[in-house]
């Protein structure tokens, strides 16, 4: 589970802003969190806010973090930390990125902070039997290690640079569970969804399908719930080698001959329905790709209990299905795994108690200085059980929106 990410000087974002998943007093709807020792972690939240007030930028930070640790490893000396901070803080402020996360009910904490685009300082530590325990610390280029691991990061010595995390490192060259823990819990169990990731997981989905007749079943199943009238899928997959004909000529001679040796994935996909058959790619609307691409994943998220970030996630698709996606991810049994889901978008449908409790409901909004200031609507006081968020949200009631109280009129006078 993810419980708490916290970052600063980070694109849009000036002073530390912190999204929680702990769950507030709040009593309604309690089947949409889990009991963590003496709190309730929730299921789900929604990040609402104008076009640039920093949506996107807070998960961006997340996902910096996630590529961070994975990659930073591979790191070259010399080659800096590619990270863009606030436009006035710059890389002489230190960007700070913390998150707390539970592991086989035990928590982590974990956090870094880049000056320079180098790292600057660094600690990890765990809370067994909820007592906090010292993994590592790290300031600069040296490091120390709490009590019960000692000698346990010395073959990380050699190759910790003031460019690689320590967590990158230790993951690679030491054999610490927790720090395999954490490392597997970033590499896997975070699951970043965005436009430019849509080709891989339509590609995961379509040898999912292929290969796998309970997944495969699922899928149409859900997609017949929806009205779709889906009654098949139908996939072929051939791996072949590419022609000569059908490499551009204007390619270097070893790039060709590389690709003429590798061999490709061919992928008929087609739906059928009650008096035809379409393909998948060549003739279904974007929304209906979209839908496809993320299905798959998404039981996938939901039987292993994975945490999903998804930026503007009723992007191409109709807000029947977005709702539909909820609903499904809401109500699906996942025996003792706990899936989280947590998104931006704009569709002020979703945006109601009915839906959502007021501590998974928050915004994004854009301070005197166009720095990001993230908040829950839990923290807003006066509001009613049952007031209609939507419009509230649209009047500006909660903040987070843009150009009120616009005067269009006088706008086209002058034009």
């Amino acid at each position: 589970m993810l419980l708490e990410f916290s970052c600063s000087n980070h694109k849009s974002i000036r002073k530390d802003v912190l999204f929680s998943a702990l769950a507030g007093t709040d009593t309604t709807k309690i089947e949409d969190t889990k009991e963590f020792g003496k709190y309730r972690v929730l299921k789900s939240a929604v990040i609402y806010g104008a076009n640039g007030s920093g949506k996107s930028n807070f998960l961006d930070a997340i996902s910096f973090v996630k590529n961070l640790v994975l990659n930073s490893i591979h790191h070259q000396p010399g080659q800096g930390i590619r990270q863009v901070p606030f436009k006035t803080e710059g890389y002489e402020v230190p960007s700070v990125y913390k998150i707390q996360f539970v592991i086989d009910n035990i928590r982590y904490v974990y956090q870094f902070s880049l000056k320079q685009m180098l790292v600057e300082d660094e600690y990890f530590y765990f809370f067994p039997n909820g007592k906090q325990k010292k993994v590592f610390e790290r300031h600069g280029d040296t490091f120390t290690a709490g009590r019960s691991y000692r000698g346990k990061f010395d073959s990380c010595k050699d190759v910790l640079k003031p460019n690689r995390l320590m967590l990158s490192c230790a993951a690679n060259f030491s054999t610490v569970h927790e720090v395999e823990e954490a490392y597997q819990f970033f590499r896997d169990d975070i699951v970043i969804y965005g436009d430019n990731l849509q080709d891989n997981w339509m590609n995961y989905s379509l040898h999912a399908i292929d290969s796998n007749a309970a997944l495969k079943n699922a899928v149409i199943t859900f997609m017949q719930e929806l009205g779709m009238g889906v009654k098949d899928i139908a996939i072929k997959i051939d791996q072949s080698t590419p022609e000569p004909n059908d490499i551009p000529p204007f390619l270097a001679p070893e790039f060709r001959e590389k690709l003429l040796n590798a061999p490709m994935d061919r992928i008929d996909a087609k739906v059928v329905y009650d008096n035809f058959d379409t393909n998948l790619i060549g003739e279904e609307s974007s929304g209906v790709k979209k839908l496809f691409a993320l299905l798959c994943p998404l039981i996938d998220i939901i039987v292993n209990g994975k945490v999903l970030i998804c930026d503007e996630l009723e992007s191409g698709l109709h807000e029947a299905l977005v709702y539909g996606l909820l609903k499904m991810f809401m109500t699906t049994d996942s025996g003792n795994k706990f899936p989280q889901l947590f998104f931006t978008t704009h569709d002020t449908g979703l945006l109601n108690l009915d839906m959502f409790r007021r501590d998974q409901i928050w915004f994004t909004e854009l301070k005197e200085d166009r720095s990001t200031d993230l908040y829950s609507l839990s923290e807003i006081q006066n509001v009613r059980k049952d007031e209609n968020i939507g419009k509230g949200y649209i009047n500006g009631k909660y903040g987070a929106i843009p150009m009120l109280n616009l005067n269009f009129a006088n706008i086209m006078s002058n034009m």
